[in-house]
């Protein structure tokens, strides 16, 4: 096995770019699964990045072309009536996770249909890298319902349904179908959905949360783990953790991992003492209209619960800064370079030590880089982003760390540490732990240096009973 490792490697590392890598090792999964996690877990700080963002992002958009051979189950619109039929044609008996996703908002790129089977295969790999789950235990899912991308659809070589997407009757009866299917064939798997659009994603979640063992990874993870990072900054500050209920946090993005982040932190807030209105008059939120103030028309209730009122709708974020002086800059907008130079100068002339996490995927679509942040703040920042950055060096020696703030820290032990509890619903609270254990785990040493999350630690693969 050492001699294997040694050659694959080798020949990865003559790889010209990370998405030939991705290829690379996604042809080595299918002749050799023992051989891929292996060194996957052995490299995991080197390889996640290829399996998973922002690698698999590129690999998304291009999934069509560099199709080799079909790896999960696909559930598709002409599949209506026979989905229970089709679970029982999977393979394996048992099965622990499933990880669906019916493409429609895969990371910042938009709709990419059949084309995001990528993600669901990513986040497996790294249940089985990271949590132990057994490889022959887990399913990736596309529940394909086709796209609005008429790029794809004009396409001849994409692989999933060439129409536009259903109404939401349909939609919402297609995976009501689904859920009932997998819940007949495995009544305990944990199932997490991935990368569906807002507000379908609340919807699911609100709708699914009391009755299956299920989680949405854009609301639930993300929001996590950028609350671990938010604690984590506050050891870095030297501030105690129920100071969080001071923050003053700008977010531009009202996505669902946007809202899922702010009600994340707004749980945090109100664990620490505040109400639930006190507690998110601490948040501005902004889409790519501008500041959601509460004169917007057509709101859903998830945005409306962020409105303010003193404020104008529609406020740029360089005047959102001057008037809120934030000590938080959250970017999960999906939109590159919206963290503009003008407002990150206004941000530090109001705070020592700036928390400024642009966690939006892939690498693209971040709404600002480690570079500008370090530049535009003379270093003072405290940095985290969704895609990894290098750390870096200012002029005159200032080094600024950088974080990679990503849902890889939380998914894969809550989806472990439900199975092995034998959970029956996965709760707020659950996650609320994790982000208070996440931020724990970074010792004193390393939050001197600026890093908020701690240093990925091998494991041995081993079953479930």
């Amino acid at each position: 096995m050492d001699m294997q490792l040694q050659r694959i490697m080798l020949n990865l590392n003559q790889c010209r770019d990370n998405l030939e890598k991705y290829v690379f090792l996604s042809a080595l999964s299918d002749r050799n699964l023992t051989a891929f996690y292996k060194v996957l877990i052995e490299n995991i700080e080197t390889l996640a990045p290829i399996v998973y963002t922002p690698t698999v992002g590129e690999a998304c958009i291009k999934s069509h072309t560099l199709f080799r051979r079909a790896k999960g189950m696909y559930f598709s619109a002409n599949d209506k009536g026979h989905m229970a039929a089709m679970a029982y044609n999977w393979p394996n008996e048992q099965v622990d996770v499933i990880v669906v996703t019916d493409g429609s908002r895969v990371l910042g790129l938009g709709d990419l249909g059949a084309n995001g089977m990528p993600i669901p295969i990513g986040k497996l790999n790294l249940y089985i890298a990271g949590a132990g789950i057994h490889p022959q235990r887990v399913l990736p899912v596309v529940l394909d319902l086709g796209t609005n991308s008429q790029k794809l659809i004009d396409n001849p070589l994409y692989l999933g349904l060439q129409q536009p997407r259903p109404a939401d009757p349909e939609f919402f009866e297609l995976v009501d179908e689904m859920m009932a299917a997998f819940r007949n064939r495995w009544p305990n798997v944990l199932i997490q959905f991935e990368d569906f659009s807002n507000p379908h994603a609340w919807q699911l979640l609100t709708k699914y949360r009391h009755k299956h063992l299920m989680f949405n990874d854009d609301i639930q993870s993300t929001g996590t783990i950028a609350l671990a990072g938010l604690l984590a900054s506050l050891r870095c500050r030297n501030k105690p953790l129920n100071s969080i209920v001071n923050e003053r946090i700008v977010c531009m993005g009202a996505g669902s991992a946007g809202l899922g982040v702010c009600e994340t932190i707004v749980r945090c807030m109100v664990d620490e003492g505040l109400d639930y209105d006190r507690a998110r008059a601490n948040f501005w939120v902004m889409d790519e209209h501008g500041l959601i103030g509460h004169t917007r028309q057509n709101m859903d209730a998830g945005r409306s619960r962020f409105a303010r009122k003193e404020l104008a709708d529609g406020m740029k974020l360089e005047d959102v800064v001057k008037n809120v002086k934030p000590t938080v800059l959250l970017g999960l907008s999906g939109a590159a370079k919206v963290f503009t130079e003008g407002a990150v100068r206004e941000m530090a002339k109001h705070v020592d030590e700036p928390v400024i996490f642009p966690l939006s995927n892939p690498t693209s679509h971040c709404e600002c880089t480690a570079e500008e942040a370090a530049i535009w703040t003379e270093g003072k920042a405290i940095f985290a982003s969704g895609s990894p950055f290098d750390s870096v060096t200012l002029p005159n020696g200032t080094l600024m760390r950088t974080n990679q703030c990503n849902n890889a820290y939380c998914f894969p032990g809550m989806g472990l540490g439900i199975l092995s509890s034998r959970a029956t619903r996965v709760t707020d609270t659950m996650f609320q732990a994790a982000a208070r254990r996440i931020a724990e785990l970074v010792s004193k040493e390393q939050l001197d240096q600026g890093i908020l999350f701690p240093h990925s630690v091998n494991c041995e693969m081993y079953h479930l009973k």
